[in-house]
Order: C-alpha cells, then structure tokens, then sequence
C-alpha cells in the first residue's frame, strides 16, 4: 500500500497544496472574523526577521519610525478624490461607538496617505524641513471579497512609509532608491526570490499616485505575485492636505511626495515561491530555526539527548538559530516529517550507533541530500550550508522564472504563453486594445520595463517592454 500522502501535489491542485501548507506546517488559521488571520509563532517568526532586516534597511535610507491612528476621519479620505475612489469598496466604516451614533464616521485605515499627510502639514514649514522621511509598521483593514491567507486578507500587517520632499526629482529618486536598495534586493538577497522591477500602467497604479513602481515575481504555478510598491505621489496629496513649504527664497511652495510599503503578502510569496510536495522550504537567513536537532532514539542514560543538547549549543555558539527535538516518544518518522514541512534548512539527526561512531547525519531541507559529518565538525559544516542553501534557492527559483518567461510579438502569443508563465512583448503591441484583451483571459500587464530590461522612466515609448501573466 502507498503511503498516505501529507500533501496535495502542487500538479494536482496548486490553491489545495497552499492551503495544506499552511495547515500542517502551523503558519496561520481564519480568525474569527471572515477575511482575518491568525498567524502562529512559527509563521511569525519568519516575518520578524523579514521585519527586522526591512527595518535595518529603510532606517539606512533615513527613514524614522512614528506611528498614526487606526481610526482616519471619513472627510480625510475624501479630500483626494482618486484615492477615495480606489478604496470605496474595500473600506471599513465605523457608524457607532460607545452606544451612539457617531456624528462623523471614521474610516479603519486602509492606507496612511490622508492621516500623514494632515500633520505633515503641520509638521513642515520650512525648506529645512525636508526632506521628510516617515514610516510605520502597523496593521491596516481592506474588506476582502475573496480571502486568501497572506495572499489577500482583510486585515494584515505591513509597513508603509510616507515622504515629503522639495522637488520631483528628489521624491523620485528616493522612491526609486527604496524599490531597489530596500525591496528588491532585500527580497532576492533574504527571501532568495528573483524579483522584476518595473513601472505600473496607469490602471494598475496605486489610487492618487502619479508613478507607481513595483516588484513582481513568479510562483511555482507560474502566476505573478506583486511583492511590494513604491509610489510617487506627485503634488496631488500635497494641494489635498496643504504640504507645503516656505523656501530659502521666502516664496511657499507645495511639497512632492512618496508613499511604499511591504506586507505580509511577503509570506505568501516565500510559500509559494520555494515550496515543494514535502512543504515549505524557508531560506536560511529569515528562518526562524535555522537547524534542528534530532535524536532518532536514545538509551536509558540520555547519552544522545545530551549530545544533541551541546550540538545545538555549540551552533548556537556560532549564531545559528538551532533547536534539540529530544522528544523520542514520538516516532522519528513522524517529526522527521514535520520539520521537513516546517521546511527547517537543515536537520541534524543523532542515534546510539552515530554517537558511538562519532558522526551525525545532516540533511538538507533544499535537495534532501544527507550526509555524514564527523560530531565535531558539524557545527562548521552547517555555518556552509546555510549559505549554500539560500544560495541554491534563489538559483533554482530563477532558473524556473526563466524558463516560464517566454519572449513573443503579439497579444495573441502573450494570451498562449501567459497561461503557465510571463510574456514579455513589446508595449506598443499591446495599448489599450491589448490590456482589454489579456484581461478576458485574466492576464494582466505586470510591469513595463525598459529595453535593456531596467524600470521603465515613462508610460509611453517605442523600445518598452511588457511584462504580462496571470496573477494572484
């Protein structure tokens, strides 16, 4: 008899292996409110060390953490009128509070342009004032018609960040400097996930924005997902709420401004992005545990718990994140099975025969390689392997981008090749016509890149690139 599989195979059904995934390897359940999550600690530990080291690297750009409000009073919002527009359907409204009827609404933030930008105009008077750098790492509420766990949910957790800066090319450069130093790198340097950077079209631009540019990658379904945004904001918020400035010469002028940000979505994307029928597949350097320690079995004087115990010390020692799995009343096979769904990058595991032969056995979560290593050159061997593993993540998940992502010359061959991956074509080919026609399929335009493959500067030009596929 075949054994019981723990999994749905991906081929067989991509949306059910996500959803076991998420199940069996404990990251997140519904909460009690439709469209809500409750993430577990194993999940929330990956997302602290995406935080910390999103963090690091926002700060490095001069960014300063404040917080705002969860509650934006409705006439806010109403102040630009593009963005309200764009967010209508997905906000939530308080009417009542305390057992009355509130005289003026308030919103549940779905964003923070409206709450920021009131008191940086109280906050910004001179030209010595800018430019202003803030960012907050909150959670914020978008009522979801179709939840997904990370992917879409009501409510999730992100960072937004919020500039103010003297001149367009100022804001531009620094919304530029966040996609790629902060975003991008950070995504393919930390969650060993290729990105493309790009331009959005104007239909798929962030409501109120003048330029949004964006991160896009590829899942093991070949589907698109949109990892993180940074926004130029134009003066349009600016004139809403007053931002503006006395300059050197005396003479007041309106501020530019930026808005970006990355979220829990980011979870989904690393679930997606490395995952195998096994389960997840965590690249060391946002992993929680780093390595486990397996005793297989032990004797009745603890000999190979002990062992274990300063194997996982001594990793420690080295700053790897290391745990002991002692718990030798439960079968081997079965929490060899977990970890391997937990998708831990290495396990180590210990018996009475390696002890007295005085090996372990380490295991690769990536390739499932095992190999014997002498006890006292494991700890050394594990620092390796680490970085050859978050290496041999991102190798593998761009060479499966590539080979998903195929160059054609017409809408009609974007529509073929968009259905197990990207297409990339010329943007003149497509215009207005095309987004119409991709969209029938549920194909839509990702990115616009520029020849040589950079973001593109501009929504229009002869030599732009679009990059198009199904997306989540």
């Amino acid at each position: 008899m075949a054994p019981k599989r723990v999994l749905t195979p991906q081929a067989d059904d991509f949306p059910r292996w996500y959803q076991d995934v998420i199940n069996r390897a404990e990251l997140a359940e519904n909460g009690p409110v439709r469209g809500t999550m409750v993430i577990r600690p194993y999940a929330y530990a990956i997302w602290e060390h995406m935080q910390a080291e999103v963090d690091a690297r926002l700060k490095a750009t001069g960014a300063e953490n404040a917080y705002f409000p969860l509650f934006i009073p409705e006439e806010y919002l109403t102040r630009e009128a593009e963005h309200v527009e764009g967010f209508s359907p997905e906000l939530a409204v308080v009417t009542h509070a305390g057992g009355n009827e509130l005289e003026h609404p308030v919103v549940v933030r779905p964003t923070s342009e409206t709450v920021i930008g009131e008191f940086m105009s109280k906050w910004i008077q001179s030209h010595r004032d800018l430019p202003m750098l803030l960012n907050q790492w909150s959670n914020v509420v978008r009522w979801e018609k179709r939840p997904r766990i990370f992917l879409r949910t009501s409510e999730f957790l992100w960072q937004e960040g919020h500039t103010a800066h003297a001149s367009e090319e100022e804001a531009n450069r620094y919304a530029v400097r966040i996609l790629h130093e902060v975003y991008a790198d950070f995504m393919e340097e930390y969650l060993a996930i290729p990105v493309i950077r790009g331009r959005k079209i104007p239909q798929e631009r962030f409501p109120g924005a003048t330029n949004t540019l964006t991160c896009e990658s590829m899942m093991r379904d070949g589907k698109a997902l949109q990892m993180g945004t940074s926004h130029e904001l134009g003066q349009n918020f600016a004139k809403a709420f007053d931002i503006g400035y006395q300059g050197a010469d005396g003479r007041r002028s309106l501020a530019w401004t930026t808005s970006w940000g990355v979220s829990t979505r980011m979870m989904g994307g690393l679930i997606m992005a490395h995952g195998d029928d096994a389960g997840l597949r965590v690249p060391p350097k946002v992993a929680g545990t780093q390595a486990v320690v397996m005793v297989v079995r032990d004797d009745d004087h603890d000999r190979v718990g002990k062992a274990a115990r300063y194997l996982a010390g001594d990793l420690v020692g080295r700053g790897i994140r290391a745990k002991v799995d002692d718990n030798v009343d439960s079968g081997f096979g079965r929490r060899a099975t977990a970890w391997e769904l937990k998708g831990v990058p290495v396990r180590i595991e210990m018996g009475p025969r390696d002890l007295d032969e005085g090996v372990a056995v380490i295991v690769r979560r990536d390739s499932g390689e095992k190999t014997p290593v002498p006890t006292v050159e494991v700890a050394g061997r594990v620092a390796e392997l680490l970085d050859e593993i978050q290496q041999a993540l991102f190798d593998e998940a761009l060479s499966f981008q590539q080979s998903r992502t195929a160059d054609v010359a017409t809408v009609a061959d974007a529509i073929e090749a968009g259905a197990t991956g990207f297409a990339r074509l010329p943007w003149s080919a497509v215009g207005d016509a095309g987004v119409d026609e991709l969209g029938k399929h549920a194909i839509t335009v990702r990115c616009l890149l520029s020849a040589d493959g950079g973001v593109a500067e501009s929504d229009d030009g002869d030599d732009l690139i679009a990059v198009v596929g199904r997306s989540y």
